[in-house]
């Protein structure tokens, strides 16, 4: 098996919705941060792609047909030479919307009170399992908001900056004919004609919003798909 479709865009700009069309339209599981949530004892495979530009492909994408999100979109560019013929979708969102999503989801995930701190300490002590996720979450916030963000998320016009580079160098970067700038409001039709493959008769989804976000991390920290 091989990685058809390599997801170029930032989290929060509808990749979760991307992820399951891309499953409703026929291909064979999309890997996305929830993958890596429910299955932490794998983040050992992308820690070495952060660490060398290379990993054992073959045992981190067996049975996946395609990648969106966190963590594969940081690497594009090593997807793109491990699968020279998948085809890149570079989802997109009004800056504003992106900004306030991701300060009011991924950027306080983890416990914000003294609370829920307190909380979170009774389980990562009795659990190895708590405990892989929060790897997984520090990995995240080390590489998108440490790293790509230069630890500056909160100054908006610093992280606007770093959005629009994104967006420039993957257009830049991936080739015309391999590439689908897109927008999940936008429906089927782009997608679908992207891809060569018939509009489904059901609406496109669009999930994981941003006021659903809070129920879903638990689930995922207990190892269920959300």
């Amino acid at each position: 098996m091989s990685i058809k479709i390599i997801g170029a865009g930032f989290p929060r700009t509808g990749t979760t919705t991307l992820k399951q069309s891309l499953e409703m339209l026929g291909f064979n599981h999309v890997y996305h941060m929830k993958e890596l949530l429910v299955n932490p004892h794998n983040l050992h495979y992308w820690k070495t792609l952060s660490e060398t530009g290379d990993t054992d492909w073959d045992g981190l994408y067996k049975g996946y047909d395609a990648t969106v999100d966190f963590p594969g979109y940081p690497w594009y560019k090593e997807h793109m030479k491990r699968y020279p013929d998948a085809k890149v979708i570079l989802t997109v969102r009004d800056f504003e919307a992106w900004y306030k999503s991701v300060d009011s989801t991924v950027f306080r995930a983890g416990p914000q009170t003294p609370g829920e701190k307190l909380k979170m300490m009774g389980k990562l002590l009795f659990s190895s399992r708590a405990r892989n996720v929060v790897k997984c979450i520090k990995f995240f916030k080390k590489t998108f908001f440490a790293g790509e963000m230069s630890g500056q998320f909160e100054d908006k016009a610093h992280a606007k900056k770093v959005w629009e580079n994104h967006l420039a160098e993957v257009k830049n970067y991936v080739p015309k004919e391999k590439l689908l700038v897109y927008d999940v409001r936008d429906g089927w039709a782009p997608l679908c004609k992207f891809l060569g493959v018939d509009e489904p008769s059901e609406e496109l989804p669009h999930l994981n919003k941003k006021e659903n976000f809070k129920q879903m991390l638990p689930k995922l920290m207990k190892g269920e798909m959300a």
